[in-house]
């Protein structure tokens, strides 16, 4: 009996830390998937331009793939710069998203990845704020954080002088 009783503890006990285990080894995924934990983002577009309608603040929408080396560049750097992730948190919608949107307003010149666009609370996507690449007109690349804060101030401008 005492046998037995103990066998049932011990059996309780792995469970318990297999299962503590397993809740460390499988955490729920931040939104913010790297590009800024401390701004709110929203979990898609359909939130996000929800959102935007909302506070009246401009829709900023990052798309990028895990795999891809240079989005994964693009996000250290970003999430880095005090300056665009200050502008972010104040005055825009974030969303990240590594899906396609339905909206084919949302792929101008393509599909490629990272690719940063904007949308007013019009529900206008900014097609006139761009990079600095004519093959790639809405990718900003790790060197291009001020022409990004430069395109990120565009949208906000437009925002208050077109409303």
């Amino acid at each position: 009996m005492l046998r037995s009783l103990l066998v049932l503890v011990l059996c309780a006990v792995c469970a318990s830390t297999e299962r503590q285990r397993k809740k460390k080894a499988n955490p729920v995924p931040s939104l913010a998937r790297g590009w800024g934990e401390s701004l709110e983002w929203a979990k898609s577009y359909e939130e996000g331009l929800a959102k935007m309608v909302k506070s009246g603040k401009p829709l900023m929408v990052i798309h990028h793939k895990e795999d891809c080396q240079f989005s994964q560049a693009l996000k250290k750097v970003f999430a880095a710069e005090k300056s665009i992730q200050k502008m972010a948190k104040e005055h825009f919608v974030m969303l990240n998203t590594v899906e396609e949107t339905w909206d084919p307003n949302m792929t101008p010149d393509g599909s490629y990845v990272p690719r940063i666009l904007f949308v007013d609370p019009s529900m206008t996507v900014r097609t006139e704020i761009k990079g600095k690449y004519s093959n790639r007109q809405y990718t900003y690349e790790p060197g291009d954080m001020a022409h990004l804060l430069q395109s990120m101030k565009q949208a906000k401008v437009r925002l208050h002088t077109e409303f």
